[in-house]
C-alpha cells in the first residue's frame, strides 16, 4: 500500500500486526494504544516533488503514496480535499495577529474536514473486502461515511446519539444509510457501535481506533505544507474533540517538513471547548476528567480514545492547548462569518477562539502568522448556529 512499512503502537513502540480496520495494539492492556502507520519517507521523497504534484489531481489524491490504500481509478476521482486556502485580514485584526488564512475544509462533499477521513476508509474497506461499513458519530464523521459509502455501493450502519442535529441526521439518511439513533450519549453510541462491528463483522470506520482513517485526515497537513511552503506560518490552530483530526494534521505538516516541501513545521495549536476538555487535561498532565458539556457537538467527546497522538503530535511541534467558553464560540462564528466571509458550525469555530484566547493569554504572540482549520459548515448544525447569530429584523411589506 503506497509506501506503508508497518504499523507501530504508541504506547510501547512495538511494531504490531495490522487489523482489518479498528484495533489497538495487542501487547499492551491499554484502549489508548492505538495504532500509527508508517511509511518509507526516503522512498516518497524521490517522487513526491513540488514538481510532480504540480501535474497531479487537484484533491487529496494527489498523495496516494502516503495513504494506505492501493491506488484505484475509480475511487480516485471521489471528490475530496485540496480546499481553499483563504486570506482573512479583518478575522486576523479580530483575533488580534499580523496574519491569518482559513483552511476552508467545509468545501468538502458533505461539507466537512471528515471527508479527508472517510475517504480514505471507504477505499479500505473495499480494498479488505467489507460487505458493510459503520461507524459511530455525532454527526460529521458519520455522514461523511454516509455519502462516500454511497459513491461506492457500499452498505453504511451509522449509531448517532440522542442530541445529534437534525441537518446532520437528514443528511445521511438522504445518502441512504441506515441510522440508529442511541437514546444516550456518544460515547454509549460508540460501544454499542462497537458491539455490533465485533458480533457482524463490519468495517469499523470509528477514526479513534481505526489506524487508517487518521491517514486520511493527515492529507489537510500535506495540503497546508504544499500551499504553506513560500510562506509556512507560525501556528496552525485545530477544534479538538477525539484527538484524531490535530494529531493527522501534525503529521502531515511534519512528513512535508521530511520530504523537503515544506522548510519548517508549525506550532500547533489545539482547542477544546471548556466543558469537555480531557485532552488538555492529559497534555497539562492531569488525569483525563470531564462533566461539563458544550453546543460545539462535533467536539463534544467526554472520553477520547486518541489522546496520546494528539498530546505526542502538538508536543513535537512545541505547540499548546487552550480551552474557550461557548459564548467565545458563538462570537468566533460570528467573526468568521462578518469578516471572511466562512459560516461555520460551532466546533469549526471553536480554532478561531481558541486563537483569540491563545493571544490574549500571551502564547500566540500578535505578530505571529496562523491558518485556521474550519472543519465544517454551518448548515450542519443550523439549531446551534442560531442560538448565536438571532433572528431576522420583521417588517411590513409596501402597500398595495
Amino acid at each position: 500500500m503506497g509506501f506503508v512499512t508497518g504499523l507501530r503502537c504508541v504506547v510501547c513502540g512495538e511494531q504490531a500486526p495490522a487489523p482489518a480496520s479498528s484495533g489497538t495494539c495487542p501487547r499492551c492492556d491499554d484502549e489508548s494504544a492505538v495504532l500509527e502507520v508508517e511509511f518509507d519517507l526516503e522512498q516518497a521523497r524521490a517522487v513526491l516533488t513540488p514538481e510532480t504534484l504540480a501535474g497531479r489531481v487537484a484533491s487529496h489524491w494527489r498523495y496516494a503514496e502516503l495513504l494506505p490504500v492501493e491506488p484505484d481509478a475509480t475511487a480516485f476521482r471521489w471528490p475530496v480535499g485540496w480546499t481553499p486556502l483563504l486570506e482573512a485580514p479583518r478575522l486576523a485584526s479580530w483575533v488580534g495577529i499580523a496574519h491569518l488564512r482559513v483552511k476552508d475544509d467545509s468545501r468538502n462533499p458533505t461539507a466537512s474536514f471528515k471527508d479527508r477521513a472517510s475517504s480514505v476508509g471507504v477505499l479500505h474497506a473495499l480494498q479488505a473486502g467489507a460487505t458493510r461499513v459503520a461507524c459511530a458519530s455525532t454527526g460529521n464523521a458519520a455522514s461523511s461515511l454516509a455519502g462516500f459509502a454511497a459513491m461506492a455501493g457500499l452498505p453504511a450502519t451509522i449509531f448517532v446519539p440522542r442530541g445529534a442535529p437534525e441537518p446532520k441526521l437528514t443528511q445521511m439518511l438522504a445518502y441512504g444509510a441506515e441510522v440508529r439513533r442511541v437514546r444516550g450519549s456518544y460515547d454509549q453510541a460508540y460501544e454499542l457501535c462497537t458491539a455490533e462491528c465485533a458480533e457482524h463483522g463490519w468495517y469499523d470506520r470509528n477514526c479513534a481506533v481505526n489506524p487508517y482513517l487518521v491517514e486520511g485526515k493527515k492529507t489537510c497537513g500535506l495540503e497546508l505544507g504544499e500551499q504553506c511552503a513560500a510562506d509556512p506560518p507560525d501556528w496552525v490552530a485545530v477544534s479538538v474533540g477525539d484527538g484524531c483530526t490535530v494529531a493527522g494534521i501534525a503529521k502531515g505538516l511534519d512528513e512535508m517538513h521530511q520530504l523537503g516541501i515544506l522548510p519548517r513545521v508549525p506550532r500547533l495549536l489545539g482547542v477544546q471547548a471548556a466543558g469537555v476538555a480531557p485532552v488538555l487535561e492529559a497534555f497539562e498532565g492531569r488525569a483525563l476528567e470531564s462533566s461539563g458539556a458544550t453546543f460545539a457537538d462535533s467536539i463534544d467527546v467526554p472520553t477520547p480514545r486518541n489522546w496520546r497522538k494528539a498530546v505526542d503530535r502538538v508536543r513535537r511541534t512545541q505547540g499548546r492547548f487552550v480551552a474557550v467558553e461557548d459564548d467565545e464560540i458563538g462570537a468566533a462564528i460570528l467573526a468568521l462569518g462578518g469578516r471572511s466571509g466562512v459560516f461555520a458550525e460551532p466546533a469549526a469555530a471553536t480554532a478561531v477562539a481558541g486563537l483569540r484566547r491563545a493571544v490574549a493569554a500571551g502564547i500566540v504572540a500578535p505578530g505571529e502568522r496562523a491558518v485556521a482549520v474550519v472543519t465544517g459548515s454551518g448548515l450542519k448544525d443550523t439549531r446551534g448556529v442560531q442560538s448565536v447569530v438571532g433572528a431576522p429584523v420583521e417588517v411590513e411589506p409596501l402597500e398595495s
